[in-house]
């Protein structure tokens, strides 16, 4: 019985509740094959759109004088909420239909960060709706935000991207496992907290979901992470005439791959990254990067790019 964490893409779970219910129920189908086949299985996600869209509508609101503003820590554990509500709902339906007893449980999960990251001093995330010049200049001057013009569409806010550290909710997440429940865990890369006076305290700033993820899978001994997301490999000069799959790297492959700058910083990058610090160390892990439409395959080691440990 082998131990996976399965990393699920935020851009793949709809831009609405119904689109990413209907979405998400296919999720559940290509999951249980894993479950079936005696494996404990702990699943993360990403939560760009959503948490972006729960912020927009907050902040709406909140102009409007309708509610409070919302910080947003908070939208982050909305979002983990309402991404988990709709996962283990699938999960359970699924499971249900296919005879097979299992709980399913959401953490809303903290990662703790380190207030000194250099993300800090150099916001880069967007996140929210688009502003006017003017506007952003306002709400800079009123807030504090931090505001960047996003390829000719306006100016959005820009929250910090640091690197996850601890995983405040570790213990309880090892204990589900070690009960036989499905956990869903660490949802959109967790919601960053820094430790002041051994108190936590929320701060505006979104991980990473695949570092998060690689985390999580350290920190529980995973034998496998699996990052699903838009296409079935890892590509070098992806969309170029020249483009080639990648169905296995080395360590040494991958950093040279990195380092001669084949995966973009906004996307497989970190993917990569988060590969990497889950393998280094551990010959007997190894991570795969794939869709989550062929997953399957992956598994059965005809599709997908597999990064040995």
């Amino acid at each position: 019985m082998a131990k996976v964490v399965v990393a699920l893409g935020g851009n793949a779970l709809g831009k609405s509740p119904e689109e990413q219910l209907k979405l998400v129920k296919n999720t559940a189908s290509s999951l249980i094959g894993l479950i079936q086949a005696g494996n404990q299985v702990v699943i993360s996600h990403g939560n760009g759109p959503q948490v972006g869209q729960i912020n927009l509508g907050m902040d709406f609101a909140a102009q409007n004088g309708k509610t409070a503003a919302f910080p947003f820590p908070e939208c982050g554990a909305m979002s983990q909420g309402y991404i988990g509500y709709h996962l283990q709902q699938s999960l359970q339906n699924e499971l249900h239909q296919r005879e097979m007893e299992k709980d399913v449980v959401t953490t809303v999960t903290q990662v703790v960060v380190d207030p000194g990251d250099p993300a800090f001093e150099n916001p880069t995330k967007p996140v929210g709706d688009f502003y006017t010049k003017e506007q952003a200049a306002q709400i800079e001057q009123e807030k504090g935000y931090t505001f960047v013009e996003d390829a000719g569409r306006g100016y959005r806010q820009v929250v910090p991207s640091p690197l996850p550290k601890r995983i405040v909710e570790l213990n309880s997440i090892e204990t589900l496992i070690e009960n036989g429940t499905l956990v869903i865990a660490a949802g959109g890369g967790g919601v960053p907290v820094v430790e002041e006076g051994g108190a936590l305290t929320g701060v505006p700033a979104v991980i990473d979901k695949d570092r998060s993820s690689a985390l999580l899978a350290d920190n529980v001994d995973a034998d496998q992470l699996i990052i699903l997301t838009a296409v079935d490999y890892v590509y070098i000069n992806y969309n170029q005439p020249d483009e080639q799959k990648l169905t296995e790297l080395s360590q040494a492959q991958a950093q040279e791959l990195i380092d001669a700058g084949q995966f973009p910083a906004g996307s497989m990058l970190p993917k990569i990254q988060a590969c990497l610090s889950f393998v280094k160390g551990h010959p007997e892990r190894k991570a795969i990067i794939t869709s989550l439409a062929g997953l399957d395959q992956a598994l059965e080691g005809k599709l997908g790019t597999v990064i040995h440990g």
